[in-house]
């Protein structure tokens, strides 16, 4: 973990050198003091040499000048190594984040994947800039102070350092009590983090049942349980900090004692003792940064350790020797195909059907059958448990992710729209489309004129989630983006099944256009929409319990037929 750690320092070594050299000469600054106040009270003073201590003094004035500069030096570029450390932490994750599958989401709330990404990887700067830095200093002020003390009385000095592993050891017996605290902290910060994504995006739905109270209840609840977790971390801190600073205040009164023995039976002089007692407060000093250095450990390690869960966490599977799909035609097979979600029941059991390039195939059936599973297993959003799912007569599994997924375009019910642009969010589908290629879709999917009519006409941001926007006009911005990716597999999964009847009949005008000369597979339960498909299959829990063109269904008087005649009747 820490040479992982140690890793993200390697693009910064010139700035980190140069870190620690102004570390270094801080620490060297402050030993220099002592050693100038005892030279001052055994020569400078009894002698009367004036000139000597004029020259000290602007000595003195020089290092303070030296000091400013190398403090400006360690505050600001110490910082911006640090920041610079976790943006490429933050990049990293969010690379990571891109290739892991959509199973990984199912299981992990997006505002603890949030809480990892910010709130962790505060604390992991931190330690980045003063971990190293602290320890440094500490290390060297205590070699430092231990010669300079050594010099003037060994065994007294050697009665002081005897102390240190006393300080060691508690140190390190309540390092796994921090460690344990801050671990569950950081949990529940995610677990409120995610509370709070959860209620805000479905403020909406909470003022419409007046839920307030019970959204105030269930936040209370994880309140409770992030208040009640940092009192453990910080009465594991408390300990921690009363402890150390009981030892480092025992070692004090210890050396007034010794160092008062030593001076009455005359094995130092008062300057010597005085000496001593500022070299004891540069002796303490690195003491202290060794404390909050082993707090900051824990706080950013804890960071780092949950930061490389995320990293760590499987990515979606790719061969090495993956191909690259070229010309296109878009004729699906599935051969055999079962799935399940996680330890769940099996969703799709043995299933087996073709759909030629360029036609449309229809899924209908209740719901629970699987039919937006199927439309999941041709992108590779999920990976079959045995079978295959063949495109252009090559398993989905031999070909490269970001090949397959460019020739398929996918437009669903829940429409996703990014807070940004009309513009934006249509150009996502081809960002390195022109101007005139997104106006152009958003003619075929029947929305230009109505953008144009807008204020700020494609300039207009949708807010979050396109909450500014209608249901049909979010649905035919996400039929542009199709439009503009132009890709010979098209999914439609249940397109306009949120929509009223004549938003619908504008859409599927538009749905109609896209659909044109590529190969279709459209989940619908209105299924006027399916009427004109190709062939239709009748998916149930027990698989295909029907399937051929709309009219020989109706004649059989199966299945088909009954949700036909209901969907009639709902009418």
């Amino acid at each position: 973990m820490i040479k992982r750690f140690i890793s993200y320092y390697k693009p910064h070594k010139k700035l980190f050198a140069a870190d620690m050299l102004c570390a270094f000469l801080l620490a060297a600054c402050d030993l220099f003091y002592p050693e100038i106040t005892r030279s001052m009270l055994n020569d400078y003073i009894p002698n009367g040499n004036l000139r000597l201590l004029v020259i000290l003094a602007g000595v003195l004035l020089g290092i303070y000048l030296l000091k400013l500069g190398l403090n400006y030096f360690v505050q600001y570029y110490g910082h911006v190594m640090g920041v610079r450390m976790q943006a490429e932490m933050r990049r990293d994750v969010f690379n990571h984040l891109q290739k892991l599958p959509l199973s990984y989401f199912d299981s992990n709330k997006t505002g603890t994947i949030m809480s990892r990404i910010i709130n962790d990887l505060m604390d992991v700067s931190e330690l980045a800039h003063h971990g190293p830095e602290d320890l440094f200093l500490s290390v060297v002020m205590l070699v430092g102070a231990f010669i300079m003390m050594g010099r003037i009385c060994m065994p007294l000095t050697l009665i002081i350092f005897a102390f240190i592993p006393v300080l060691v050891f508690f140190a390190a017996k309540q390092r796994r009590k921090m460690s344990d605290a801050f671990t569950q902290s950081r949990k529940e910060v995610g677990e409120i983090n995610a509370s709070l994504e959860n209620s805000v995006s479905g403020i909406r739905v909470s003022k419409a049942y007046n839920s307030r109270k019970e959204e105030n209840r269930r936040f209370e609840e994880g309140n409770e349980r992030l208040v009640g977790a940092r009192a453990k971390a910080y009465k594991a801190m408390a300990t921690f900090h009363g402890g150390t600073t009981f030892i480092t205040d025992f070692l004090m009164m210890l050396m007034y004692l010794a160092g008062g023995l030593f001076c009455y039976y005359g094995k130092i002089n008062i300057a010597d003792f005085t000496a001593f007692v500022l070299y004891i407060n540069v002796f303490t000093s690195p003491i202290r940064r060794l404390i909050g250095f082993i707090e900051q450990y824990q706080n950013g390690m804890t960071g780092f350790s949950r930061f490389c869960e995320i990293i760590d966490s499987p990515v979606e599977a790719e061969k090495e020797s993956a191909i690259e799909l070229r010309d296109v035609k878009g004729r699906i097979e599935f051969d055999g195909v079962s799935f399940s979600y996680g330890e769940g029941g099996e969703v799709l059991k043995d299933l087996s059907f073709t759909v030629e390039a360029g036609k449309t195939l229809a899924l209908v059936g209740p719901s629970g059958g699987g039919k937006t599973t199927i439309c999941h297993l041709i992108p590779r959003f999920y990976r079959v448990k045995e079978g295959e799912v063949r495109l252009d007569g090559h398993n989905v599994e031999d070909i490269s992710l970001s090949s397959l997924r460019d020739n398929i375009g996918i437009v669903a019910q829940d429409v996703f729209l990014f807070n940004s642009t009309i513009y934006e969010n249509i150009a996502y589908g081809k960002p390195d489309a022109t101007p005139e290629e997104v106006y152009e879709a958003a003619r075929n999917a029947n929305i230009h004129d109505y953008v144009m009519g807008l204020e700020k006409g494609y300039d207009t941001v949708v807010g979050e989630r396109g909450v500014k926007l209608s249901g049909g006009q979010k649905q035919r911005i996400s039929i542009a983006r199709a439009f503009l990716k132009n890709p010979p597999v098209m999914i439609l999964d249940e397109a306009t099944s949120a929509l009223d009847n004549a938003t619908e009949y504008l859409i599927q005008q538009s749905l109609d256009r896209l659909c044109m000369g590529r190969t279709t597979l459209v989940v619908a339960h209105r299924l006027t929409t399916v009427k004109n498909a190709d062939e239709i299959l009748v998916i149930t829990d027990e698989g295909i319990a029907e399937r051929g063109r709309h009219e020989e269904l109706i004649a059989k008087g199966g299945v088909y037929a009954e949700l036909w005649r209901g969907y009639g009747e709902s009418r």
